[in-house]
Order: C-alpha cells, then structure tokens, then sequence
C-alpha cells in the first residue's frame, strides 16, 4: 500500500467538494455542515489559505449583488495537484478498506 495520505480529513472532505466545480467560500462551509463540521469564519478561511499557498486549490473574488448590497465573496476551484493529492488518499483508503475485508475486518501491512 502506498504511503500515508498527505490530506487531513477536512481537507479531504473540502478537496473533495471542489472537484470539478468552482465554488464560494459560503457554499463549501455549509457543505461541510452537512458532515457536522462547523467552522468559524476565520477559522475556515485560514484552511482555504493553507491550501492555496499549498498549490491545491485557487481562490478569487467575485464581486455580487446580494440584497441590494455589493458584496466581494472569495470562489475557489481544485487544481491538478489538488485533485491529485485528493485521488492519492481516497486511493490510500480504499485500499485499507480492500486489506481490512480481505483479512476479515483485521488490518494487515
């Protein structure tokens, strides 16, 4: 099997989401509420700046019209190396799964 994932859980789940789509901060965040994580504002921002300095995903602003107020929302989108780091650890844990079932549910390297 090859080595550990290079993704946290939550950068998994948010690598995960972006896959093939372009979407705004807001949306990701209560996307990922669906998976009971919660994130403050900062708190959340701060872990999509950890994954652009990364490499793994782009962020940009968009300016919109939002109840009759302009406001400046910040869109993100995967990149190759992004994708590729998601594909490596859903790959590292499908394998796990595939090695836990093969040995009847006891994990062997």
């Amino acid at each position: 099997m090859a080595g550990t994932p290079k993704l946290s859980h939550l950068q998994f789940l948010v690598t995960g989401l972006l896959r093939g789509q372009r979407l705004p901060g807001r949306e990701i965040r209560e996307r990922l509420s669906e998976f009971g994580i919660r994130k403050s504002g900062p708190a959340f921002y701060q872990l999509m700046s950890r994954l652009e300095d990364a490499g793994l995903v782009e962020g940009e602003y968009h300016q919109e019209v939002v109840e009759s107020q302009i406001i400046r929302e910040r869109h993100y989108r995967l990149t190759a190396s992004g994708l590729g780091a998601w594909q490596a650890c859903r790959d590292f844990y499908l394998g796990a799964i595939r090695s836990f079932d093969a040995a009847g549910g006891v994990a062997r390297a």
